[in-house]
């Protein structure tokens, strides 16, 4: 790199920093930060070098811009890690309150992409739970969850349950592993409004299947506010063990060798292999 690239890239740097130091020293989550021009002429710095220090603040989700109002503090966003814990568990450990809005609690018959996943027959009966999650006040994910009637009969009966994992322990199904596949997408209006979205409708999208020793338990789709969640991997060298895999009539896990792609998620089913993770995500039902 040349000299002056150099002073560049340092320039750059110094305005990041100082803003990250100002955002975690002083700065509250909604409040603004110093404006472009007042910048600029703090560091004698262009205002594109200081715009680019911002920008890469707002990539990282550091900072968030509201058209017409300014650059603020962005709340924290909440590692979307991948194991099997429920939605309160992960925000009381974060020192958040969680709350539930529950929209639907129902017995429907189950389409055939449900059915698949659950490895039971299009149109058997199935629970049905839609609901909207929050965390101190503010809607993190909505989730659709189905459970085959035949595998915990009564389950509503008592109204929807508070954790879907603690309801299934409770019938000796307790959750045992599982696997989720990850996309992102654009929220729908609907969703936009559940969730209280603005103009940024970027959204990560999990399905999950949740087993039993007995089989696929629940299946389950989330939608999480893209600007509150990232996701958060953990990984480990490759070795052979006793990896969960699917079969066509059998959903308990086998022995066999992996390969390097599949090992961190089989191992101890806590990490995403490409897209489709073999384990959990960052608490739900």
């Amino acid at each position: 790199m040349e000299e002056p690239e150099q002073a560049a890239a340092h320039k750059y740097l110094t305005v990041r920093d100082h803003l990250a130091s100002l955002v975690a020293q002083e700065l509250r989550v909604g409040d603004a930060i110093p404006s472009e021009r007042h910048l600029s002429q703090q560091f004698g710095l262009s205002r594109m070098t200081v715009r680019q220090a911002v920008d890469t603040l707002v990539t990282e989700g550091v900072l968030v811009r509201e058209q017409g109002r300014g650059t603020f503090v962005a709340p924290q966003r909440i590692d979307f890690e991948m194991r099997l814990t429920t939605f309160g568990e992960e925000m009381r450990s974060r020192g958040m309150t969680p709350a539930t809005t529950v929209l639907t609690a129902q017995v429907v018959s189950a389409t055939p992409d449900v059915a698949t996943a659950l490895e039971i027959e299009p149109r058997d009966k199935v629970h049905y739970l839609y609901r909207v999650r929050s965390a101190d006040g503010t809607p993190m994910c909505i989730e659709q969850v189905w459970v085959p009637v035949a595998l915990a009969p009564g389950l509503f009966d008592d109204g929807p349950p508070a954790s879907m994992y603690t309801a299934l322990r409770d019938r000796g199904l307790a959750p045992e592993w599982g696997e989720d596949t990850l996309s992102a997408d654009e929220a729908t209006d609907t969703e936009a409004s559940l969730l209280g979205l603005g103009d940024a409708r970027a959204v990560l999208r999990a399905e999950r299947r949740t087993y039993s020793v007995d089989g696929a338990a629940m299946f389950s789709r989330a939608c999480y506010r893209a600007d509150r969640y990232s996701v958060w991997v953990p990984l480990r060298a490759p070795r052979p063990t006793l990896v969960p895999r699917r079969r066509d009539n059998d959903a308990r896990p086998v022995d066999h060798e992996r390969s390097p792609a599949a090992a961190p998620a089989a191992a101890d089913a806590t990490t995403p292999a490409a897209a489709s993770v073999a384990g959990a995500s960052g608490g739900r039902p």
